[in-house]
């Protein structure tokens, strides 16, 4: 499987990634997701803190074990539990971040982290302090190098300015093009790579297709607008092709992109989603086309 480079860093990531979070807690079952991923040349494991409150990081940091050296290691901090696991809390302060990261390293079963994320972030958030604890964390060997996820371009803004992020991480599909319009060509245009979540936005742009609409749609598609949409893409750009490779490669063929991080719940799944990302690209034509039938920007974020 193809790497791209992870932003100024020296690590090279797949452009399939494992999104963990849904391998889930039956850790025979989830080994064999891993292990799946593994076979078929995924070098890298998106994880968080939050996902079953700590148990996918344990469960993803033994299956890596025997290759730690091979892997690219991720997983986000900044939401933090309360204490009967019931719900969360936004904290982004450099106490939680430095405590918290030697939790995340004990359940992982490693002595540093590849990539470590702030689970989120808003503008009100104390940013250079949040920063000032991964510039520490990365100084002290504990990470090799730090990103971001968020859409908010305002967020994004003042990372890149006032950071050393090597990537961020949102959600980008055909049906949700919003980083088109400012984000993803900025962060290009400063070399930091984009990690993409939720390529399929829940299934819609699986073979599924419609079926796995609602009568709400989808963001700021109606199920009518679905209704003509996800027929016509089908005939003119999937026609001799999965969906989802479509829908992948459409990620991929943006510059910005590095890997598309998506999940798993059984090896098939891990399967079908590589050949998906070994396929084709799409052509100049076919992109274009998709945009001229989709909206955008479906909706803007808060600046």
């Amino acid at each position: 499987m193809k790497k791209r480079k992870l932003g100024h860093s020296d690590l090279y990531v797949t452009e399939l990634g494992l999104g963990c979070m849904s391998i889930g807690t039956e850790e025979k079952a989830a080994r064999k997701i891993i292990e799946a991923a593994l076979e078929e040349g995924i070098n890298y494991f998106d994880t968080a803190d939050l996902y079953d409150f700590g148990e996918n990081e344990r469960i993803v940091g033994q299956a890596l074990k025997p290759v730690r050296e091979q892997v690219v290691l991720a997983t986000k901090v900044g939401n933090r539990p309360n204490w009967d696991q019931t719900g969360w809390t936004w904290d982004p302060s450099k106490a939680y971040i430095k405590e918290e990261v030697k939790n995340s390293l004990k359940r992982l079963g490693t002595d540093y982290i590849d990539l470590y994320q702030l689970h989120g972030g808003t503008i009100e958030d104390p940013i250079e302090e949040t920063i000032e604890a991964f510039e520490e964390l990365k100084a002290e060997g504990f990470i090799r190098c730090y990103g971001i996820s968020s859409i908010r371009p305002n967020v994004i803004r003042e990372y890149i300015k006032k950071s050393s992020i090597v990537s961020v991480m949102m959600q980008y599909s055909i049906l949700d093009r919003r980083p088109e319009e400012e984000t993803l060509p900025l962060l290009h245009e400063h070399g930091i790579s984009v990690v993409t979540r939720g390529p399929l936005a829940k299934g819609l742009l699986s073979d599924k297709l419609l079926s796995k609409a609602t009568e709400k749609g989808y963001l700021d598609y109606s199920y009518e607008d679905l209704s003509e949409i996800l027929p016509s893409l089908k005939e003119k750009v999937a026609s001799a092709r999965s969906f989802t490779e479509v829908a992948l490669q459409y990620n991929l063929a943006n510059p910005a992109v590095a890997s598309v991080v998506v999940g798993a719940s059984n090896p098939e799944q891990i399967r079908s989603n590589s050949a998906a990302i070994s396929s084709n690209p799409l052509t100049k034509e076919e992109v274009l086309f998709i945009k001229e039938v989709t909206k955008p920007s479906v909706y803007r974020e808060h600046r």
